[in-house]
């Protein structure tokens, strides 16, 4: 499937208790017509009031605590088999929810967002997050710096410019700074334009999975920090190279991002060595 060209695999591994070795994941990803940006491997319930338990599988093979491009996929999956609207999911995140629309849009809601370095997490103490000191280039002229950061459900570092996203060397950047020492788990790093309080464009590097067309999470990361920065307001569209999305930051402190998914075929994957088979098309 994918989510505004998120490449998306939906693994249903309801009935057992096998799970997707990181070794599989990155024979699937290996292969051209089988790469993907997350595996959102659906398991029976663990919780009681859940639909499922959601483990999500960066193309590396490390697992994401959460992926709201993923979650929209899930949703209109088990939608289509069961008829339902409203789901109830447990990641390793927490406790996450999902609505289809007659419309065909899907919402998620993505839980709500940590602002805390010791939550990020950060190796270093901030007592503000909503700019830190990072930065990337030159001391005395920097390319990027001052990003705002957070976490929802996964740490996210949103690096402000006001030139196009894609004058950015994004590419040789991401890795860097996704791996800077700052970020003990990593983070995902995203250029922001504020084209006004209710416009955003962004591009991202995924954490574990590189560039992407679309990150759900990043999406909701960069709303939440432009409101918190009083950029823009707690509900916008955010065009990403994939297509829109549009967040709201809710009174209730909750993240809900709503967008498209879309099937695109089917087959049968072995968890633990990544074989595949094709057996249908869209």
């Amino acid at each position: 499937m994918n989510g505004l060209g998120n490449q998306i695999i939906v693994a249903d591994m309801r009935g057992t208790s096998a799970r997707i070795t990181p070794a599989a994941a990155i024979a699937i990803n290996g292969r051209a017509e089988t790469k993907f940006d997350q595996i959102m491997a659906i398991h029976d319930a663990r919780t009681p009031g859940t639909a499922n338990y959601i483990e999500i599988i960066n193309s590396d093979g490390t697992l994401a605590q959460a992926c709201g491009n993923g979650m929209r996929c899930v949703v209109q999956s088990l939608s289509a088999e069961q008829g339902r609207q409203l789901f109830t999911f447990e990641t390793i995140a927490g406790i996450l929810f999902g609505q289809e629309a007659e419309d065909g849009l899907i919402t998620v809601d993505m839980g709500t967002p940590k602002f805390a370095w010791y939550d990020i997490p950060l190796n270093e103490e901030f007592a503000d997050t909503r700019q830190v000191e990072l930065q990337i280039g030159p001391i005395d002229d920097p390319v990027l710096h001052s990003p705002s950061v957070m976490s929802i459900g996964n740490p996210h570092a949103t690096f402000w410019v006001k030139e196009d996203v894609w004058s950015y060397a994004l590419d040789r950047f991401g890795p860097l700074l996704e791996n800077h020492p700052l970020f003990p788990e990593r983070a995902n790093i995203s250029i922001a334009n504020v084209v006004n309080p209710e416009r955003i464009i962004l591009r991202t590097w995924e954490r574990g999975a590189g560039l992407t067309e679309a990150c759900g999470t990043a999406a909701c990361a960069a709303l939440v920090n432009g409101a918190r920065t009083r950029r823009t307001n707690r509900k916008a569209t955010v065009t990403l190279p994939g297509g829109d999305l549009v967040v709201e930051w809710l009174p209730n402190d909750h993240v809900t991002l709503t967008g498209p998914a879309e099937f695109e075929w089917q087959g049968r994957l072995d968890p633990t060595s990544g074989a595949w088979t094709r057996s249908e098309a869209a």
